[in-house]
């Protein structure tokens, strides 16, 4: 699952699906059977996304392909438990933009190092 790099405002179901590394398939699939998943379309049915279905996608994304779920564990468990998914879902957020800022660093630094030498 890829980080937005630069802000937008919509997102095209190309970009939303590298994001993630998903079949577009799927994430019209996922618009059919979870309702909180509500791109805007124009007139030819084009789907755009805003951050706000993107970050719906994420929990849902989490939930069957990062955790095993099927549709209708991940529709149950939104429903019983959204919050605490939603803040679980930000903190782990946080915490792989640390660790790829970290990383980024590591790489930086052993640069210098080979460098140096």
């Amino acid at each position: 699952m890829k980080p937005l790099e630069q802000k937008k405002i919509l997102y095209s179901i190309a970009e939303v699906a590298e994001m993630f590394g998903i079949n577009q398939s799927a994430l019209r699939y996922w618009e059919k059977e979870f309702d909180t998943v509500k791109p805007q379309k124009s007139e030819k049915g084009t789907r755009y996304y805003r951050e706000k279905d993107i970050e719906e996608i994420r929990l849902i994304y989490n939930l069957i392909k990062e955790k095993g779920m099927t549709i209708l564990g991940a529709k149950k468990k939104l429903k019983e438990n959204r919050e605490s998914l939603v803040k679980t879902s930000e903190i782990v957020s946080r915490l792989k933009a640390v660790r790829d800022e970290l990383l980024g660093l590591q790489t930086q630094f052993d640069t210098l190092a080979q460098a140096a030498m």
